[in-house]
């Protein structure tokens, strides 16, 4: 579906058949700060508050830059299907397939889109093996 009022492709082939996944040149990073995090310079791809702390999603060169401490550098790859909120199985498979490659993944879902952070060094086999599921479905 491609209206940008709908809810989103709830059928599983169609979702992976035609994920269009892109990946991105930055270099991403998890860090963890204290809920107030507006007066540091980070411009989060993504934040998520938590008991703990709130976690972000930033460029590595931020993080480096304000000189916090990050966890798992990583490349950004997007899903370009209007994904459903609601659809069952799509995230489960990607990334059981990545897992079967021994490839951690951390998926993020957006409104629009799902996104999947990868270890850097691994990026190009998580590009190569998202296009092998597509193309299963296609032939």
């Amino acid at each position: 579906m491609s209206d940008d009022s709908s809810p989103g492709e709830l059928e599983l082939d169609v979702l992976i058949r035609s994920m269009q996944p892109v990946l991105y040149d930055d270099n991403y990073v998890f860090v963890t700060v204290d809920h107030e995090f507006n007066n540091l310079d980070l411009s989060p791809l993504m934040f998520f508050r938590e008991q703990e702390g709130t976690t972000l999603i930033v460029t590595q060169k931020k993080a480096q830059g304000a000189n916090l401490q990050y966890e798992f550098p990583c490349k950004l790859i997007t899903l370009n299907i209007h994904s459903s909120l609601d659809a069952v199985g799509f995230l489960a498979r990607i990334t059981q397939r990545l897992a079967s490659l021994r490839m951690g993944v951390n998926p993020v879902s957006g409104f629009f889109h799902d996104h999947l952070f990868v270890p850097i060094d691994r990026a190009e086999d998580a590009m190569h093996e998202l296009k092998v599921m597509s193309s299963e479905l296609t032939a």
